[in-house]
């Protein structure tokens, strides 16, 4: 498949592909005239790391959890395990600031109720 046909499948523009493989998270093969050949797991591959930036993960994190995303035989691979714990911080970060933003959201509204009586 060319970049075109993935782009337009996954959502993600030709050029953040290219950064995708810039960055080692996504790596297309390459036809005779070196143009890059994407598989349907590259495009696949594509849209969960869309989805772990969107979740706020940078691409140095990304890079360490592609791999725990595909199971071998049945089981995760062993860098999974260590990651896991990475990404239980990272969780609790996200939560964190979810708390902050709602008392900020909420305290805002509270500040626009008692300017509107």
């Amino acid at each position: 498949m060319r970049i075109s046909e993935v782009s337009e499948q996954t959502g993600v523009t030709p050029r953040l592909l290219r950064y995708y493989e810039e960055q080692g998270l996504l790596v297309p093969d390459r036809d005779s005239s070196g143009y890059r050949d994407y598989t349907a797991t590259d495009a696949e591959v594509a849209r969960r790391i869309r989805q772990l930036l969107d979740a706020g993960l940078s691409t140095a994190s990304i890079r360490t959890v592609l791999p725990c995303l595909t199971e071998r035989a049945g089981r995760l691979a062993p860098i999974c395990e260590e990651t896991i714990a990475d990404l239980k911080r990272e969780q609790e970060r996200i939560e964190e600031s979810i708390e902050a933003l709602t008392t900020s959201r909420d305290a805002i509204a509270t500040v626009i109720a008692a300017g509107t009586v």
